[in-house]
């Protein structure tokens, strides 16, 4: 969650115009990782879980993304892309190990 809050932080100086554009597609991106890690635990099946913990690993490759494009466009200093793309790099590495855990157990 405190990745999707400097998501929210970061988009806030993009340009009015991309309001419903980037801004709205990096936000609902960065609320999709930790809400689909919750609802796969939520859901009290390893399979789901794990279901799950896929979905969010797509949705950091997106936010990704968008961090590139919010760079080329002009719209991020890199500096402060570089530490969103390192902590979306860890949070995918603890996913991936996670799945592959809990991946045994089925």
């Amino acid at each position: 969650m405190d990745l999707a809050a400097s998501i929210y932080e970061f988009s806030k100086q993009f340009p009015n115009d991309e309001k419903f554009g980037l801004v709205s597609q990096i936000r609902r991106a960065s609320v999709s990782i930790p809400s689909n890690i919750a609802e796969g635990h939520g859901r009290r099946s390893t399979r789901d879980y794990i279901r799950f913990l896929r979905i969010a690993r797509g949705s950091i490759a997106e936010v990704e993304t968008q961090i590139l494009l919010s760079n080329r466009l002009g719209f991020s200093d890199a500096d402060t892309s570089e530490q969103l793309l390192g902590k979306l790099d860890e949070l995918g590495r603890m996913l991936a190990s996670l799945i592959k855990k809990l991946d045994i157990h089925t």
